[in-house]
């Protein structure tokens, strides 16, 4: 059995975190780290205000950090300096060099460190590497993401995502990251990468739309393209090769298209629960981890880059 604590009870911990390690028969919800101790009262738990007090109970054996990305390093680096295995929620990190100071924590301390980019899990994101790797289109030369909605701080309740101090940047972070690990996941680690980031519509501290290119080995060239000012929302995901084109759109639907072939493989209901089945299988049975921080880790080396040439 493995002991979880939680660190923060926003929305996406309450709605998928939390109730994905209830759901897992080897997993168990032990604790939760909040600054108000009012929102852990619906969960049977042990709770602290202190991620120190936390830390020091030996009974905890992994830590979910669902903190702001600001957050994400500090709390990782001294939950697996405790000697805790640690799941934290994406990106990663506010920066390359955090990201790294991350994966020599977890070598050093001998731990698992893994990070939440549950759709590497979507069964058809997983058959579509598959039909890739099989030659499906081709040779794979064009991959294109986009990903727009609307979001307006002052109704989205989660003010924090508009402040570069606690976010890192907009959409570039926020969504564009999770298509940007889709790549990676897809055609491995990323050679270059640049980008165009402005403030289109809202006048934020941060970008409202990001479009960035990146390129893999054998000329593959990536494009996402993330927007909060649209009021048409776009989800789309297409690859196109020598040989034909593959089809994922909505990337969050069960469709997957490729020549001569149409497949329905919808995600699990609860979006977080293969993540946290896999870390625990790593965890407790030595099996390879889906999301490793190794892989992770080239999400932020691509952000970076876009930050920086989109800001020149």
């Amino acid at each position: 059995m493995l002991n979880w604590i939680v660190i923060g009870i926003g929305d996406i911990a309450a709605r998928r975190v939390i109730p994905a390690i209830q759901a897992e028969p080897r997993s168990r919800l032990y604790g939760l780290v909040t600054r108000d101790p009012k929102k852990a009262a619906p969960y049977d738990a042990r709770v602290w205000t202190s991620l120190d007090q936390a830390l020091s109970d030996p009974e905890v054996g992994a830590v979910y950090v669902a903190t702001p990305v600001f957050l994400h390093a500090p709390q990782t680096i001294q939950s697996l300096q405790a000697g805790k295995h640690v799941l934290c929620e994406k990106p990663m990190a506010m920066n390359e060099a955090e990201a790294r100071s991350m994966m020599q924590a977890a070598e050093k301390s001998g731990r698992t460190l893994g990070v939440a980019y549950y759709r590497r899990a979507y069964p058809k994101v997983q058959r579509a590497k598959e039909l890739l790797d099989a030659g499906i289109i081709g040779k794979p030369v064009l991959a294109e993401l986009t990903s727009h909605t609307w979001f307006d701080e002052k109704e989205s309740g989660r003010s924090w995502l508009v402040d570069p101090a606690k976010a890192g940047g907009g959409p570039l972070y926020d969504i564009a990251s999770h298509r940007i690990d889709v790549l990676n996941f897809l055609f491995g680690q990323p050679m270059r990468a640049s980008a165009h980031l402005s403030n289109a519509v809202h006048r934020y501290a941060v970008e409202d739309n990001a479009t960035v290119m990146i390129e893999y080995a054998g000329s593959v060239r990536g494009i996402v393209d993330v927007r909060w000012h649209s009021k048409v929302k776009r989800d789309e995901c297409r690859i196109r090769g020598t040989e034909g084109e593959m089809d994922l759109s909505p990337l969050n639907g069960p469709v997957l298209i490729y020549p001569n072939g149409q497949e329905n493989l919808p995600p699990h209901a609860n979006l977080h629960y293969p993540i946290i089945e896999n870390f625990v299988d790593a965890v407790l049975g030595n099996l390879p981890l889906l999301v490793s921080a190794a892989s992770s880790f080239w999400t932020d080396w691509v952000i970076e880059r876009a930050r920086k040439s989109g800001s020149e």
